[in-house]
């Protein structure tokens, strides 16, 4: 049996909500208000921690860990909308609406995540209003990459979505653009909405051709002009 990971300090968990691009600019006063309010949830790897279609009504502030946000049929075909780490969050909908939710996640490790329910953000913004205007603010800029995302499938092909993707998921690691999580050709599939071996094979050209190198499970970006298609 597994020991559980330790509760979070309180200024461990300050630091949570403050990495959450809705309260980054809030005083010290207001994050206080937010983590008397906030619960401490753990959850193991591969563990279900929301399923498309089911009510909701909490934002997941992501403390430690990572997880995969999907969208699934019937047929256990999935499509990847996002992969999240630390400083990042997912449910925020359903915090303000308490509606059925949009996409199902899972933990890709042991994660830990502070909880903000509809109830505990009311009551926080009725403590510190400033809240709600920060909060439309981020919920105006993810509007927006959803809009630029479902742009990017309906006009570019799948090589030009695989490059996208490549590019989007890439950080800066000593001065190399490198995709470091651990993607298997079916996850990069399932995010662009196409066939493993079309995946294969355009990754294998985009190597032949010199815009990345696949080392150790880590595909390392060359040229950042990746071509859009073949």
């Amino acid at each position: 049996m597994s020991t559980p990971p330790k509760r979070l300090a309180v200024g461990e968990r300050t630091q949570a909500i403050k990495a959450v691009p809705f309260f980054t600019q809030m005083s010290d006063a207001e994050v206080d208000v937010i983590r008397s309010l906030a619960a401490e949830k753990h959850y193991p790897k591969n563990a279900v921690v929301l399923t498309e279609g089911e009510i909701g009504d909490s934002l997941y502030m992501i403390q430690s860990g990572r997880v995969k946000i999907f969208i699934g049929d019937e047929d256990g075909r999935e499509i990847i909308l996002k992969l999240l780490g630390p400083g990042h969050f997912f449910g925020e909908m359903a915090m303000i609406d308490q509606q059925p939710r949009s996409a199902s996640v899972t933990t890709l490790e042991s994660s830990t995540f502070l909880v903000l329910s509809h109830g505990a953000f009311e009551a926080c913004v009725e403590r510190a209003p400033r809240i709600a205007n920060m909060v439309l603010r981020v919920l105006a800029q993810r509007v927006r990459e959803a809009d630029r995302k479902i742009g990017s499938l309906a006009l570019m092909d799948v090589y030009g979505r695989v490059a996208s993707t490549l590019l989007e998921l890439a950080v800066n690691q000593n001065g190399q653009l490198v995709v470091s999580e651990k993607l298997s050709q079916q996850d990069i599939a399932n995010m662009v909405g196409a066939s493993r071996e079309m995946v294969n094979r355009i990754l294998k050209d985009l190597s032949d051709r010199g815009f990345i190198a696949v080392e150790s499970k880590s595909i390392v970006i060359i040229n950042r002009e990746l071509p859009p298609s073949l």
